[in-house]
């Protein structure tokens, strides 16, 4: 078996495991086992996949394997890692096992739960490892399905449609995507379905690029909060159970902008030169509409929510400005924005005073959020600004300066969450029974904070991995 196949393995066995478990502890020791796995696995890949740069492997994709599935139309179990699936493989796995621990009192149909919980982790994993188009679709379509039940089931608030809606957008992207990676397919030729042979080849047609990618764009856009598709995210993010709201915004929505760079832009570069201004826009504007209607919210969980679709429109903004620097920058964000995310546990309500510990970790994240030196948000943001203003002309340089009003409307709103959260009277006595973290909580928070930190303050190891790959795939886009 190849190293690559234990990422969507391991969940499977979980629930394996999960299914003749027969008490809390057992599903805990399940859970923590496989997670902590997945995490180990992760780092592993990090420090095989750069041994083998620095020993001059120069592949675009290393550890690969192929099988065929179908051969009729060609279809294979193929899978790969660049610089860009390996940061996204662990920042995957940070999240699992941080959300093992944020669902460690879950007390409701546990099992079944965590059953979901690891059937979402398969179709994640499974998609980052993907480099045939059919098998990274069927990967999508799995990470997909268990959001329905989670939210529905185990959610808050209005679960009941919040989960239909998200499941009816974003069933609306899928049938967009199939049309077209069928249309890439035989537009290629009809021959391979390999995501390296497709875009070696560079044959499809520029009259159906410009059919397919609009849809593949708009098919993982939807999952990538593009405007005006991104109305199913806040109701989604606000209702999802605490581990589920860190995979959903933290890893779910980024398939979207993955998806978008390495199947629509990556395979149909010259309908992207073409046709980008359009989605400049509407990037642009998910991402000022964004942080604006955060700002507006009273509702911690929607404020959440409204920055995860401002920061997540910054990630196919600058992956639309098609050169090095603003790609390597939207990788790291999405790096950034999946860690800080999930770090804003929803149960953190009252002050200060009464709950220390989580407080301190939802400064950490704000700060990280409006983008504080020395935290991930910071390095992430800056290369994106720095890539986007490298465009000498005028309609990239406004649209850019006007992305950049983000960042302010992004520091109003986090500084008067933490200033009426955090530090405001306690006027309501509920909030003085608050209990601060538990021991799995400190853990999660714990395990994010170090995440976060590290990024900021040493990003340069996974800017250089990110880079190298992003510098090959846009050498041959720009020729």
């Amino acid at each position: 078996m190849n190293i690559l196949s234990l990422f969507p393995a391991i969940p499977l066995m979980m629930m394996l495991g999960l299914w003749i478990s027969r008490n809390r502890t057992q599903i805990r020791t399940v859970m923590v086992t496989g997670s902590a796995l997945l995490l180990a696995l992760a780092v592993w890949l990090v420090f095989a996949y750069l041994a083998q740069r620095h020993a001059g492997a120069a592949d675009p994709m290393l550890l690969t394997d192929s099988r065929v599935w179908y051969a009729p139309l060609d279809i294979h179990y193929a899978v790969g890692v660049d610089g860009i699936s390996v940061v996204m493989l662990l920042l995957s796995a940070i999240i699992v096992f941080t959300g093992t621990f944020a669902s460690w009192r879950m007390d409701t149909n546990v099992k079944e739960y965590f059953m979901w919980f690891c059937l979402l982790s398969v179709g994640v994993f499974g998609f980052f490892i993907s480099v045939d188009l059919f098998t990274m679709f069927m990967f999508y379509e799995v990470a997909l399905i268990p959001m329905y039940l989670l939210i529905g089931v185990w959610g808050s608030g209005r679960k009941e449609y919040a989960a239909m809606k998200l499941t009816l957008m974003l069933m609306g992207g899928s049938a967009l995507l199939l049309i077209g990676i069928l249309g890439i397919y035989f537009g290629s030729g009809g021959t391979t379905m390999n995501i390296l042979e497709i875009a070696q080849a560079g044959n499809i047609p520029l009259a159906q690029q410009r059919i397919w990618f609009p849809m593949v764009f708009v098919g993982f856009g939807v999952l990538g909060a593009l405007f005006p598709f991104h109305t199913w995210s806040p109701d989604g993010h606000a209702s999802a159970p605490t581990a589920v709201s860190m995979l959903h915004a933290g890893v779910l929505m980024k398939l979207g902008g993955y998806g978008c760079f390495r199947v629509a832009i990556s395979l149909m570069p010259e309908a992207a030169h073409e046709l980008s201004w359009i989605f400049i826009i509407l990037t642009a504007i998910s991402v000022v509409y964004g942080a604006f209607s955060a700002c507006v919210q009273t509702d911690l969980k929607y404020i959440n929510a409204y920055s995860s679709v401002s920061h997540c429109g910054l990630v196919l903004f600058a992956i639309l400005m098609m050169n090095t620097t603003a790609v390597t920058g939207a990788v790291m964000q999405m790096l950034s924005h999946g860690l800080m995310t999930a770090l804003f546990l929803r149960q953190m309500s009252g002050l200060m005073r009464i709950i220390p510990f989580l407080a301190v970790g939802y400064v950490i994240a704000g700060l990280a959020n409006l983008g504080l030196p020395g935290l991930s948000g910071f390095v992430a943001e800056m290369t994106i600004f720095n890539g986007a203003f490298m465009h000498a002309d005028t309609f990239h340089r406004t649209v850019t300066i006007v992305a950049c009003t983000s960042i302010v409307i992004t520091a109003v709103y986090i500084l008067r969450v933490v200033g009426r959260i955090l530090y405001g009277t306690c006027d309501n006595p509920e909030h003085l029974r608050l209990k601060d973290a538990s021991w799995d909580e400190r853990v999660a928070v714990v395990c994010l904070i170090v995440a976060v930190a590290g990024m900021g303050l040493a990003p340069m190891w996974i800017s250089d991995t990110i880079r190298g790959s992003v510098s090959g795939i846009m050498a041959h886009i720009m020729n």
